[in-house]
């Protein structure tokens, strides 16, 4: 069988809201992609004013500190310049996103709604959830586990609701989440006319005795809690809700027979909602017309009973959604494809029409604002301002317009819709938005599917008595932020600081004037997103021949990169996919000595005439954090293995020896430098001593490794630096803390612990906690810089000690079970005795984030160089708790496993292994990471709107690294190789990393991708572009003279038109277009080895293109076949890459039917076309046409064509008629059929998936399950493989495979050496198949043996019963087929099933003892057989070659 593993998490958005979610965080946004459902909260920061244009393209935004002029070498000029210079910078306040928590959930999420504090010891919002087949899940957030609370889970499958026999499935219909804005209950529409209403109590809301009435009823008696108490313990648990009940729909109305949309509406004393449908299915082609109505009920929980409160109707056909408003507009917005209508409280209507068509389509009375020509189709409505309940419309173009009403009194007269030009302080969104979500006055947030959600905000035009500074007003977000987002904007200027209140009072005194001002939009933030991808491929990089990339980056790229259409619209892109980081190199040199690179930045020392008070006040003025290095500290071993230390003077090009200094290299090895004291004073340390240096390296002090009570001198192990400490761990397992006074002088602090002095220490290191998330409960902003510098110390027996210097007398805090990798660590975490402890070599507490926002976290080196990573968090429960009892540790999920070292040959030449520790990055372009070295050397990135993911950096194992920071490599970093090449490098910030655990690089087409195709010859990619422009119907046609007389000129449809794009991946621009026929559209692009000789056999890649050409319905459907080959040119004038043009070889008409799928088929160079009704051999031809020779019937409309390369076994799918088997014979030309699926299988993609002897199929159809076929003639039930066996079938959910690529799978050396040992036959290739789905999703289903299946089966079905699962979600129940999934072939699987990879990759979180005790149970003889099983199955293992 196989393993389904996700690659890639879903980023498509789907729902999002905003609420009080996460306690003392303000106003959170939830954010749902399919099956993640992200936790986001705001954060103000200071960035520098820029166009909507340039903001979108933007990833990441430099902060208010990188303002300092580059020349400024030591900070002088800044230090005199004072604040001037940074005022004179027009800068804004911007609202980002930052996340808090995200959670991968086993289902669909449909639905999100918002609960009001239904619990009164929590004080927070409760989070509805939604799933697909009306299961609904009420969550919370749980601040002692930092993770979410599942209050009750609601179903709604059984088969009593699912209505007559012959009703569509659950899945048919599309499910809807709504709830009452006072959160009294919510419905869930489901089915074809259910509803199911969940009540929820209130906080003055009794459910015994509701109507009790003391002065009539006497005294309310007590609850008898004597039958509720068993064993001590109470059985009764008030929960937030009433039992749920269904009301069908027909029982409330009995016209209720199409519901539309419903939704609840404001300003009612009881639950009610307004609900929009029809007693007749709505038609275009039937002549119906203005039979919608529009219905409010109102519910009485406690009766389980409705009553109708008023009913429009006569409403025009195309409306499908109910927009409910709040005061003082009141009422509902119904909205249609053609028109607005607003119905009030008293049910009076009023309308407009904003296209031509409105007036075809209804007679309902309408204001004419036909000549705003808008589509609503896919449109986004939410309120700008509550108090004059302006709304903003979103396009599915994405344009915007304004709704504003007409408000006389408590009286709608009359609404307005005025469309925003961008000249007009409009904007644009580059795609379809899915939701909008409004989240504080002046901030929204838009969700999108097909491209990057983004967070935008808007500002009013102010007229001459408005404030002098108005960027204060766009800066006025009124986000509802926390405590620590309001410190971060203490210091900015002050018009940004109180400009809200004076805004605030603005609005308040001229309301006209904030009424009638123009809006100015402006980007904030935005979420990555790699969704939909449309088509895959790979190919090589590629750059400018005998170049200086060219030269520079060898050695640091792969082989293969993948590449895939991704967006659609203006945000379609090409996002080239690489595993690792691929740096961008600035300098390449040899230093094949090099094992250890520190750069440092110090002051020089002022001199004698200057130590006056003038000469102390510059000294303390500026500041050096941004200033360039200087100088550089290397470690270097020598060809006869002695260690030396050099120092490097650093210049803008790269580094240069320094003499004249004092620097000793012969000292020894260096371990670890910096600087201390302010900057005042460079410090090396080495295995035997301590030295410090001045800024111009001339020595101060040596500080010896003496042990004066028993003279040893032990040697520095390692060491961690944090001004003004020293932390050394040494040889005899002994800490050694020194601090540096206000001479700058070095002096080693007194353990007053006998704990420090008689533990043995395995590893430890200092953190500057800034951001005082160790701090005490008493402390308050600002308090001394010594005081916030946290030691980490990791003691033998695995307990992790933490002291806040300088005082040492005792811990603060104290956790005993660390070694045991517990999910969860806290101060009184215990483990079973006998469990066993996890190797641990390093540990290391930095700050991970971006320029937006940076936070600590734990790291764990294990000994295999495995990483842990923890997220500390605080929970305070009274104010006189101690430290130790609020400070907890999180376990994040990490998926990646380390690469094994490299054997190599132990000889005299090889100097011995060396401990490479991890390195602390506070600016590397733009990120605060963490860098491991070694076999696996990985930076651990994490940007503000992602979890901390580890990318490992292309390349050779790393032995040397630090950060780089010249004027010729800004924020870079510097690394040697175990080949002896040193590079300085950056990493690329035009990718993205942290989002989706690889680095993507997203190249802008603007226009929808249909397909894309590598042509491996000229190094360049061809792209399959649809582009939509107006329809004309055609003024020559014979049979209907009267289109010549076509009066329609504004509003017109429009037909996708195909556009074939040449793309030079030097530059990742096009260079050259070849646009196709009116209404033709591109839907293949293959890359095939065709035969274009008849007489000399020659073969050549070529370029086919499939379309269709579609004028109407009326109308039948052709095709083309073109063949492209790409043909050197002469290069435009300063464009070297624009050598090659596409040059048409052939061209085929296919008068029936459109070519949807190409492939290659057997060994003579031809081609397989799918055209129509018809799969077709053909064969290029020398003049240009192609020679059918072969053909197969197929029956609706073929998706797909595949042929396992070089064997003429081919494969097609049906749309709707399921899957062909077919072989291709040569002698003569003939296509056998040889095995067929189920004809009621639906297939939007098909491929094979071989394993050793055996041929799988691997079919997807529309509703998300992964079908497994296989052909074998020997099965009884096969026919003799007439009918292909059906073995499995895997609910992937929403991330449906619509395209995918069988690669290879590479494994290691060893493995083959062992498996070819224990067979006599030769290893054959294994295969992996990767799938990518509209979500965004990259997945792997790879083969698996019968011994690894059946453990690793064994081990999900151990993990899933053992792990909980957010929302309260089944795992295994998720990946079984639906009830509606149709057979599709004979059933042969004896209840297998795939093995689900998303619930083995969950092995990780558990701690040591309990994967000891799962893996026994699995089979398995330890923790470490199970990690080698699943480094070959999780990831993208055995694709390295991307």
């Amino acid at each position: 069988m196989q393993c389904y593993t996700e690659l890639t998490p879903p980023t498509a958005v789907t729902h999002s809201l905003t609420l009080q979610f996460v306690p003392s965080q303000g106003t959170n946004l939830v954010v749902a992609k399919t099956s993640l459902l992200q936790i986001f909260r705001t954060k103000i920061v200071s960035v520098e004013l820029e166009t909507p244009d340039s903001a979108i393209g933007r990833t990441r935004t430099s902060t208010r500190h990188d303002n300092r002029p580059a020349n400024d070498d030591y900070g002088l000029e800044a230090s005199l310049a004072g604040d001037g210079l940074a005022a004179r910078t027009d800068r804004a306040n911007t609202a980002r996103l930052v996340l808090v928590a995200e959670f991968s959930l086993p289902g669909t999420i449909t639905g999100l709604a918002r609960i009001k504090a239904p619990r009164k010891s929590s004080g927070s919002d409760a989070l509805l959830v939604a799933f697909r087949d009306a299961r609904l899940s009420l969550v919370e957030w749980d601040a002692e586990q930092h993770t979410l609370s599942t209050v009750s889970i609601h179903y709604y499958e059984q088969d009593e609701l699912q209505g007559s026999p012959w009703a569509a499935p659950l899945s048919h219909h599309v499910n809807f989440l709504a709830a009452d804005p006072s959160s009294r209950c919510a419905a869930l529409r489901f089915g074809p006319r259910n509803l199911a209403i969940l009540p929820f109590k209130q906080p003055d809301e009794d459910i015994d005795m509701g109507d009790w009435d003391a002065e009539l009823d006497g005294p309310r008696p007590s609850k008898d809690l004597s039958s509720a108490v068993i064993n001590g313990t109470s059985n009764i648990e008030e929960t937030p809700y009433s039992p749920s009940f269904v009301l069908r729909l027909s029982n409330l109305d009995p016209t209720l027979l199409h519901p539309v949309h419903l939704a609840f509406l404001h300003e009612y004393r009881e639950p009610t909602f307004g609900i929009l449908s029809s007693t007749k299915a709505a038609s275009n082609s039937l002549g119906r017309k203005d039979h919608f109505s529009y219905m409010v009920f109102t519910l009485d929980l406690q009766q389980k009973a409705s009553t109708t409160i008023l009913s429009v109707g006569g409403l025009p056909q195309d409306l499908f959604r109910v927009v409910p408003l709040p005061a003082p507009v009141g009422g509902a917005l119904l909205v249609g494809v053609n028109e607005l209508i607003h119905i009030d409280q008293s049910g009076k209507p009023n309308g407009v029409a904003v296209n031509p068509l409105a007036k075809q389509s209804t007679s309902f009375g309408l204001v004419d604002q036909s000549h705003l020509n808008i589509r609503l189709e896919g449109c986004m409505i939410e309120a700008i301002t509550a108090e004059s309940g302006e709304l903003i419309v979103i396009l599915d173009d994405g344009r915007v317009a304004l709704v504003t009403f007409r408000v006389d009194g408590r009286t709608v007269s009359g609404l307005e819709v005025k469309l925003l030009p961008p000249d007009a302080g409009g904007f644009s969104l580059p795609c379809r938005v899915t939701s909008l979500t409004r989240i504080g006055r002046s901030v929204m947030f838009a969700g999108c599917e097909e491209g990057d959600s983004l967070l935008f905000g808007w500002v009013r035009g102010q007229g001459q008595t408005a404030r002098r500074k108005s960027r204060a007003q766009d800066l006025d977000l009124d986000l509802d932020l926390d405590e620590e987002d309001i410190d971060d904007v203490d210091d900015v200027d002050d018009d940004d600081l109180y400009g809200e209140e004076s805004v605030t009072k603005q609005q308040t005194a001229l309301p006209t004037v904030a009424k009638n001002g123009e809006l100015s939009f402006r980007f904030h933030d935005r979420l990555f997103s790699l969704a939909p991808i449309q088509s895959m491929t790979y190919g090589q990089p590629s750059w400018l021949s005998n170049s200086e990339d060219e030269r520079n980056s060898a050695g640091t790229y792969n082989d293969l990169q993948l590449v895939s259409a991704v967006g659609r619209g203006k945000s379609s892109s090409l996002a080239v996919m690489n595993l690792a980081i691929q740096p961008k190199v600035i300098g390449r040199f040899d230093f094949p000595e090099a094992r250890g690179f520190w750069t440092v930045f110090a002051k020089k020392p002022v001199s004698k005439s200057l130590q006056g008070d003038k000469g102390n006040a510059i000294r303390s003025d500026y500041d050096t954090s941004g200033q360039h290095d200087k100088f550089m500290i290397v470690a270097k071993v020598d060809l006869d293995g002695y260690g030396t230390s050099d120092v490097y003077a650093l210049t803008s090009a790269g580094f240069e020896s320094l003499a004249g200094t004092e620097f000793e290299p012969a000292a020894g090895l260096t371990v670890e430098a910096g600087t201390m004291g302010k900057d005042n004073r460079i410090i090396q340390v080495l295995k035997s001593e301590v030295r410090c240096y001045d800024g111009d390296l001339g020595l101060s002090q040596i500080l010896p490794m003496l042990d004066e009570e028993t003279g040893a001198e032990p040697r520095v192990n390692s060491a961690s630096i944090s001004d003004p400490y020293l932390l050394l761990i040494r040889d005899d397992s002994s800490a050694y803390i020194a601090q540096i006074d206000k001479n700058n002088e070095l002096e080693e602090v007194e353990k007053e612990d006998r704990v420090l002095s008689t533990t043995k220490w395995l590893t430890g290191c200092l953190y500057n906690d800034t951001g005082g998330v160790f701090a005490e409960q008493t402390a308050f902003k600002g308090a001394k810089p010594q005081e916030s510098i946290i030691m980490f110390l990791l003691s033998a027996a695995g307990a992790l000690h933490m002291y806040r210097l300088p005082d040492l007398k005792k811990p603060v805090y104290v956790a005993e079970g660390l070694s045991y990798i517990p999910p969860g660590l806290s101060a009184d975490y215990s483990a079973r005795k006998g469990t066993a402890k996890e190797a641990v070599s390093e540990i290391l507490v930095a700050d991970l984030g971006d320029t937006t926002y940076k936070s600590p976290h734990l790291i764990l080196r294990h000994r295999n160089d495995d990483l842990t990573i923890y997220r500390p968090f605080r929970v305070r429960r009274d104010s006189a708790q101690d430290f130790s009892k609020t400070l907890f540790f999180q376990k994040l999920p990490n998926f990646s496993f380390a690469k094994p070292p490299v054997e190599i040959s132990q000889d005299d030449t090889t100097d011995p292994p060396r401990f490479l520790p991890m390195r602390r990055c506070s600016n590397i372009s733009g990120y605060s990471t963490v860098f491991l070295p070694g076999p696996s050397p990985s930076f651990i990135l994490k940007s503000a709107t992602s979890m901390p993911r580890i990318v490992g950096l292309q390349g050779s194992p790393v032995q040397a690294m630090s950060s780089f920071h010249t004027e010729g490599c800004e924020n870079g970093f510097i690394y040697a190789d175990t080949h002896g090449i040193a590079r300085v490098a950056r990493i690329p910030s035009d990718c993205s990393y942290a989002e989706t655990g690889v680095s993507v690089k997203k190249i802008t087409i603007g226009e929808d991708i249909g397909a894309v195709t590598y042509h491996p010859p000229s190094q360049s990619y061809v792209v399959g572009c649809n582009l939509t422009e107006p329809f004309e119907l055609p003024r020559d046609d014979d049979y209907h003279k009267e289109w010549a007389r076509e009066t329609l000129t504004t509003f017109k449809p429009t037909l996708e038109k195909g556009v074939l794009k040449l793309v030079t991946p030097v530059t990742w621009s096009v260079i050259d277009t070849v646009e196709m026929e009116p209404c033709e559209t591109i839907l293949c692009v293959e890359t095939l080895n065709l035969e274009v000789s008849e007489s000399t056999n020659e073969r050549r890649q070529l370029i086919a293109v499939g379309t269709a050409r579609s004028k109407g319905e009326d109308l039948p459907t052709r095709g083309h076949v073109y063949v492209f080959d790409v043909a050197d040119v002469i290069p435009e004038p300063g464009r070297p890459e624009t050598n090659r043009k596409l040059k048409l070889i052939a061209k085929e008409d296919i008068p029936r039917g459109a070519v949807t799928a190409l492939s290659e088929v057997g060994t003579q160079g031809l081609m397989l076309v799918a055209q129509g009704q018809k799969c077709m051999v053909r064969g290029l031809k020398e003049d240009g046409s192609l020679l059918p020779v072969a053909f197969m019937d197929m029956s609706c409309y073929v998706t797909s064509v595949k042929e396992l390369p070089g064997t003429g076994l081919c494969l097609m799918s049906d749309a709707f008629k399921g899957v062909w088997f077919t072989g291709y014979t040569e002698e003569p030309y003939k296509m056998i059929l040889f095995g067929k699926s189920s004809t009621k299988l639906e297939v939007l993609n098909a491929d094979f998936l071989p394993d050793g002897r055996e041929l799988f199929i691997v079919a997807s159809d529309p509703e998300g399950h992964i079908h497994i076929l296989q052909f074998d003639p020997e099965h009884p039930k096969s026919l003799q493989g007439h009918l292909l066996l059906h073995r499995t079938t895997f609910n992937a959910g929403a991330h449906i495979p619509t395209s995918s690529k069988l690669l290879p799978i590479t494994q290691p050396t060893s493995s083959i050496e062992a498996r070819a040992a224990n067979s006599s036959e030769p290893p054959q290739q294994a295969h992996a198949l990767l799938m990518a789905s509209p979500t965004g999703v990259l997945a792997a289903l790879r083969p698996l043996s019968e011994a690894a299946y059946r453990r690793l089966s064994s081990l999900a079905a151990q993990l899933t019963t053992s792990l909980p699962h957010p929302a309260g979600l089944n795992p295994k129940g998720h990946r079984l087929p639906s009830v509606s999934c149709p057979p599709s072939g004979v059933d042969a699987g004896v209840g297998r099933n795939i093995v689900d990879g998303v619930v083995l990759q969950r092995f990780i979180e558990l701690g040591t003892g309990r994967r000891g005790e799962i893996a026994g149970r699995a089979g398995y003889g330890s923790a470490a057989e199970v990690r080698a099983e699943l480094e070959g199955v999780l990831g993208w293992a055995g694709m390295g070659y991307f």
